[in-house]
Protein backbone atom coordinates (compact mmCIF):
# COMPACT_ATOMS: atom_id res chain seq x y z
CA UNK A 1 0.00 0.00 0.00
CA UNK A 2 2.56 2.33 -0.99
CA UNK A 3 2.15 5.86 -0.97
CA UNK A 4 -1.52 5.62 1.38
CA UNK A 5 -1.60 8.46 4.00
CA UNK A 6 -2.90 7.14 7.18
CA UNK A 7 -4.78 9.40 9.60
CA UNK A 8 -6.26 9.02 13.13
CA UNK A 9 -7.97 11.46 15.50
CA UNK A 10 -5.50 11.91 18.42
CA UNK A 11 -1.58 11.33 18.81
CA UNK A 12 -2.40 7.75 20.86
CA UNK A 13 -4.17 6.16 17.97
CA UNK A 14 -1.37 7.69 15.30
CA UNK A 15 1.36 6.30 17.56
CA UNK A 16 -0.33 2.68 18.19
CA UNK A 17 -0.35 2.74 13.97
CA UNK A 18 3.01 4.15 13.63
CA UNK A 19 4.50 1.67 16.49
CA UNK A 20 3.27 -1.53 13.12
CA UNK A 21 3.48 0.29 10.47
CA UNK A 22 7.41 1.03 11.21
CA UNK A 23 8.19 4.05 9.16
CA UNK A 24 6.79 2.54 5.85
CA UNK A 25 3.88 5.05 5.66
CA UNK A 26 3.02 8.64 6.77
CA UNK A 27 0.99 8.79 9.90
CA UNK A 28 -0.71 11.74 10.96
CA UNK A 29 -3.08 12.80 14.16
CA UNK A 30 -5.83 15.33 12.16
CA UNK A 31 -8.25 16.31 14.97
CA UNK A 32 -11.18 15.22 16.67
CA UNK A 33 -14.77 14.81 15.00
CA UNK A 34 -15.62 15.03 11.36
CA UNK A 35 -14.89 19.04 10.37
CA UNK A 36 -11.50 18.56 12.39
CA UNK A 37 -10.62 15.48 10.72
CA UNK A 38 -11.68 17.06 7.32
CA UNK A 39 -8.87 20.27 7.45
CA UNK A 40 -6.69 18.59 8.53
CA UNK A 41 -6.59 15.85 6.00
CA UNK A 42 -6.62 18.02 3.03
CA UNK A 43 -4.24 20.48 4.42
CA UNK A 44 -1.59 17.62 4.53
CA UNK A 45 -2.79 16.20 0.76
CA UNK A 46 -2.38 19.76 -0.73
CA UNK A 47 1.01 19.65 1.00
CA UNK A 48 2.21 16.83 -0.42
CA UNK A 49 0.80 17.79 -3.67
CA UNK A 50 2.52 20.97 -3.65
CA UNK A 51 5.69 19.17 -2.71
CA UNK A 52 5.66 17.03 -6.05
CA UNK A 53 4.73 13.83 -3.34
CA UNK A 54 0.91 13.48 -3.66
CA UNK A 55 -0.53 10.77 -1.69
CA UNK A 56 -2.10 7.40 -3.48
CA UNK A 57 -4.95 7.03 -1.17
CA UNK A 58 -6.12 8.00 2.08
CA UNK A 59 -7.05 5.45 5.25
CA UNK A 60 -8.64 6.85 8.48
CA UNK A 61 -7.95 4.79 11.22
CA UNK A 62 -9.16 5.00 15.13
CA UNK A 63 -10.73 3.51 17.81
CA UNK A 64 -14.30 3.65 18.25
CA UNK A 65 -17.49 1.84 19.69
CA UNK A 66 -19.00 -1.35 18.50
CA UNK A 67 -22.52 -2.59 17.69
CA UNK A 68 -23.11 -5.52 20.01
CA UNK A 69 -23.34 -9.24 18.75
CA UNK A 70 -22.02 -7.06 14.95
CA UNK A 71 -18.05 -7.05 16.32
CA UNK A 72 -16.56 -7.82 19.51
CA UNK A 73 -14.41 -5.13 21.92
CA UNK A 74 -10.99 -5.67 20.75
CA UNK A 75 -11.90 -6.03 17.38
CA UNK A 76 -11.61 -5.01 14.28
CA UNK A 77 -14.10 -3.13 11.74
CA UNK A 78 -13.54 -2.42 7.89
CA UNK A 79 -15.73 -0.06 6.53
CA UNK A 80 -17.82 -0.51 3.21
CA UNK A 81 -18.99 3.21 3.40
CA UNK A 82 -18.43 5.70 6.15
CA UNK A 83 -21.87 7.60 6.99
CA UNK A 84 -22.42 10.79 8.72
CA UNK A 85 -25.31 9.37 10.58
CA UNK A 86 -26.41 12.58 12.42
CA UNK A 87 -26.38 15.07 9.59
CA UNK A 88 -30.10 15.90 8.63
CA UNK A 89 -32.91 17.12 10.33
CA UNK A 90 -35.15 16.49 12.87
CA UNK A 91 -38.73 15.99 12.13
CA UNK A 92 -41.83 14.82 14.12
CA UNK A 93 -41.84 11.78 12.20
CA UNK A 94 -37.99 10.64 13.17
CA UNK A 95 -34.14 11.98 11.88
CA UNK A 96 -34.34 13.33 8.05
CA UNK A 97 -30.84 12.31 6.34
CA UNK A 98 -28.73 14.99 4.34
CA UNK A 99 -29.95 12.70 1.76
CA UNK A 100 -33.97 13.08 1.96
CA UNK A 101 -33.74 16.89 1.99
CA UNK A 102 -31.79 16.80 -1.17
CA UNK A 103 -28.85 19.09 -0.09
CA UNK A 104 -25.97 16.11 -0.82
CA UNK A 105 -25.22 13.02 0.87
CA UNK A 106 -24.16 11.85 4.41
CA UNK A 107 -22.69 8.14 2.41
CA UNK A 108 -19.23 8.37 1.22
CA UNK A 109 -18.36 4.49 -0.17
CA UNK A 110 -15.08 3.32 0.43
CA UNK A 111 -12.36 2.57 -2.07
CA UNK A 112 -13.49 -1.19 -3.34
CA UNK A 113 -9.80 -1.89 -4.12
CA UNK A 114 -8.46 -1.03 -0.50
CA UNK A 115 -11.39 -2.81 1.22
CA UNK A 116 -10.87 -5.98 -0.65
CA UNK A 117 -6.86 -5.73 0.03
CA UNK A 118 -8.04 -4.74 4.00
CA UNK A 119 -10.24 -7.87 4.50
CA UNK A 120 -7.29 -10.18 2.82
CA UNK A 121 -5.08 -8.55 5.39
CA UNK A 122 -7.93 -8.80 7.98
CA UNK A 123 -9.77 -11.89 7.62
CA UNK A 124 -11.09 -11.64 11.12
CA UNK A 125 -12.48 -8.24 11.13
CA UNK A 126 -15.97 -7.24 10.65
CA UNK A 127 -17.03 -5.87 7.61
CA UNK A 128 -19.67 -3.26 7.08
CA UNK A 129 -21.33 0.06 7.27
CA UNK A 130 -18.97 2.72 10.00
CA UNK A 131 -21.09 5.35 11.31
CA UNK A 132 -19.80 8.74 11.61
CA UNK A 133 -21.25 10.87 14.89
CA UNK A 134 -20.71 14.26 16.51
CA UNK A 135 -22.09 13.58 19.79
CA UNK A 136 -20.97 9.73 20.76
CA UNK A 137 -24.00 7.47 21.07
CA UNK A 138 -24.91 7.11 25.09
CA UNK A 139 -27.84 5.86 25.78
CA UNK A 140 -29.86 2.36 24.30
CA UNK A 141 -32.47 4.36 22.76
CA UNK A 142 -30.68 6.38 20.71
CA UNK A 143 -28.00 2.97 19.87
CA UNK A 144 -31.89 1.15 19.13
CA UNK A 145 -32.31 4.41 16.90
CA UNK A 146 -29.34 3.52 14.61
CA UNK A 147 -29.18 0.00 14.60
CA UNK A 148 -32.46 0.51 13.06
CA UNK A 149 -31.55 2.85 10.52
CA UNK A 150 -28.31 0.96 9.46
CA UNK A 151 -29.04 -2.40 10.01
CA UNK A 152 -25.01 -3.22 8.32
CA UNK A 153 -23.60 -0.97 10.49
CA UNK A 154 -20.82 -2.63 12.58
CA UNK A 155 -19.26 0.49 14.55
CA UNK A 156 -19.05 4.25 15.00
CA UNK A 157 -16.41 7.22 15.09
CA UNK A 158 -15.75 10.64 14.97
CA UNK A 159 -13.84 11.41 11.75
CA UNK A 160 -14.37 9.08 8.92
CA UNK A 161 -16.98 10.84 6.98
CA UNK A 162 -15.18 14.04 7.10
CA UNK A 163 -11.84 12.10 5.94
CA UNK A 164 -13.88 10.73 3.18
CA UNK A 165 -14.85 14.01 1.83
CA UNK A 166 -11.44 15.51 2.08
CA UNK A 167 -9.59 12.38 0.05
CA UNK A 168 -12.48 13.20 -2.52
CA UNK A 169 -10.94 11.82 -5.58
CA UNK A 170 -8.33 9.51 -4.02
CA UNK A 171 -9.29 5.63 -2.98
CA UNK A 172 -10.51 6.11 0.68
CA UNK A 173 -11.03 3.56 3.59
CA UNK A 174 -11.54 3.52 6.76
CA UNK A 175 -11.03 1.26 9.51
CA UNK A 176 -11.74 1.29 13.46
CA UNK A 177 -10.24 -1.01 16.59
CA UNK A 178 -13.48 -1.61 18.89
CA UNK A 179 -12.97 -0.34 22.76
CA UNK A 180 -16.14 -0.60 23.81
CA UNK A 181 -19.52 -1.29 22.89
CA UNK A 182 -22.07 0.67 22.14
CA UNK A 183 -24.91 2.09 24.60
CA UNK A 184 -25.05 3.14 27.71
CA UNK A 185 -21.76 5.19 28.89
CA UNK A 186 -19.85 2.93 31.16
CA UNK A 187 -15.95 4.27 31.21
CA UNK A 188 -15.46 1.36 33.09
CA UNK A 189 -15.77 -1.00 30.62
CA UNK A 190 -14.00 0.60 27.87
CA UNK A 191 -10.94 -1.46 26.74
CA UNK A 192 -8.82 0.94 25.05
CA UNK A 193 -6.00 -0.26 25.39
CA UNK A 194 -6.69 -3.42 23.50
CA UNK A 195 -8.20 -1.06 20.94
CA UNK A 196 -4.70 0.53 20.81
CA UNK A 197 -3.04 -2.93 20.32
CA UNK A 198 -5.13 -4.03 17.39
CA UNK A 199 -4.38 -0.60 16.22
CA UNK A 200 -1.00 -1.30 16.17
CA UNK A 201 -1.41 -4.70 14.17
CA UNK A 202 -3.56 -2.84 11.52
CA UNK A 203 -0.59 -1.11 11.01
CA UNK A 204 1.68 -3.90 10.66
CA UNK A 205 -0.87 -5.20 8.30
CA UNK A 206 -1.10 -1.63 6.26
CA UNK A 207 3.12 -1.37 6.32
CA UNK A 208 3.52 -4.92 4.97
CA UNK A 209 0.94 -4.66 2.11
Amino acid sequence: MTGLLLVTAVEPEAAAVRAGVDGRLTVAAVGVGPAAAAAGTARLLAVAEAGGRPYTGVVCLGIGGGFAGRVEVGGTAIATRSVAADLGAESPDGFLPIDDLGFGTAVVEADAGLVKTLRAALPGAAVGTVLTVSTVTGTAASTEALATRFPDAVAEGMEGYGVACAAAGLPFAEVRTVSNVIGPRDRAAWRIPAALAALTEVGETLGLA
